[in-house]
Formats: C-alpha cells, structure tokens, sequence
C-alpha cells in the first residue's frame, strides 16, 4: 500500500477531536503519523553533524539535562513538507485565537508567505530540532519563542519506543490561569505520535468572553534507555 504524502496524512487526521482537544486542555495528540522505519531513520540523523546549524547541551545554560540540534537548511524533504502541510491546517485555529485574545488574525495560509514575513523582521534560523535524552535527562518547562513573531502552536513527535527504548521521559505540560493555579498536564505518546500544543498563549473561553492562559511545556526525567524525539515549529529564529 503507497505511504501517504504529508498532506493527505495531514487531512486524514481526526480535526474535530483535535480542534476540541486543542481548545479544552492546549494540546492534542495525532495518533500514530511516522512508521517505525521513519522513525528510525529521522532518529539516525542526529549524528550528522552537517545537518544541523548548532547543538544546544541543556546543561550548560540550565535548561535540564540532554541536548539538541537544529536543522540547518534545506530541511530533511519530510520535516519540511509535514512543517508546511501542518501550518496550513493549522493556520485558521491560529487566527481564532489571536482574534479571541485581541490580536491580529492574519496568520497567512501558506507557510511559505509565513517565513518570508519572519525572514523580514529578522529571523532568518529554521526551528525544526532533533532532541536526545538519555538517563537522567530532562528538559525543564518553557516556551519556544525565538523573535518577536511566533506562530501559537508548535508539535513534538517522539521517536524512541516507550517501554523499550527509554523509561520515564514523559511530555509535561502546564497551564497558567489567571488568579488560579497551575494546571499540570502529562501526555503519554506512541512511537511515531505527535502531540500539538500552544508555544505560549492560548484563549479561554469565560463567562465573560474570552481570557488569556499561559502554557509552557517541558520533559520528566528519563529514568532509563534513551528517547529521540522531533521538534517542528512554524515560526523561524533570530
């Protein structure tokens, strides 16, 4: 049976649970995307240092512990088809929320008139990122901004098997309400699963219209084996 292109992939996906998922808790899973062979060979790139544009040990600037790398251009063909063919899916759920949190909705629907306006205002560094974890590695929460523009939502695909290549290590995510506490939520992932989530801030809907929370999201401690995962985000860096 022919493999999917990244487009047809995308629009099979389960939007209406995924738009709710997204609206009620911030983040949504993708169900299964990438094939193990895929999945294996994204992982298998991380040690060519000549696709990468700089490696990031977390250590060093207390982000956790682990490292990472991020893709120089031309991007890997998969990681820039499926960074194109989910913006533009995902591009009118990201002019709602900036228009129920006050902002300009005008997120344009091809990714390619969204980088050229990031490469305008200076940010001209690709995103997509491979991150590896071994025992004891973990990544404290954050949020993935990189210039003044920001696409609101971003994905992470894990790579590894849960179980049998690493232990622990699961997806953390919290949420910021005003005058409330924060909420914490953990997301378990299949090999070659995506969960989308929002960069930095999403609406909520109030009793009295709309209000902002702030969300960030971070890795528990990886407690054995070693767990590769795929980061795409839409908005380019300074």
């Amino acid at each position: 049976m022919p493999t999917l292109s990244p487009e047809k992939s995308v629009a099979a996906l389960d939007w209406p649970r995924i738009d709710t998922d997204l609206a009620t808790r911030g983040c949504a899973t993708t169900g299964v995307i990438f094939s193990p062979e895929e999945c294996s060979a994204l992982a298998a790139l991380y040690d060519e240092p000549d696709r990468f544009r700089s490696r990031v040990v977390m250590q060093r600037h207390g982000f956790g512990q682990g490292e990472y790398q991020y893709f120089a251009n031309p991007l890997p063909p998969v990681v820039a088809s499926w960074r194109s063919a989910l913006y533009e899916r995902l591009a009118p759920l990201a002019n709602a929320w900036a228009a129920a949190m006050g902002q300009p909705a005008d997120y344009p629907p091809d990714h390619a008139a969204y980088l050229a306006r990031c490469h305008a205002a200076g940010q001209l560094r690709p995103t997509p990122l491979l991150l590896r974890y071994g025992e004891g590695d973990y990544n404290c929460l954050h949020q993935d901004l990189y210039g003044d523009l920001q696409f609101p939502l971003q994905l992470t695909v894990l790579l590894s098997r849960p179980g049998d290549d690493f232990t622990g290590g699961e997806f953390v995510l919290t949420e910021q309400r005003p005058r409330m506490q924060s909420r914490a939520e953990v997301v378990a992932l299949a090999q070659g699963e995506a969960v989308i989530f929002a960069v930095n801030q999403r609406p909520v809907a109030g009793t009295r219209g709309s209000y902002r929370v702030t969300m960030r999201h971070g890795v528990s401690r990886v407690r054995s084996g070693r767990r590769h995962t795929l980061g795409i985000i839409f908005h380019d860096a300074r």
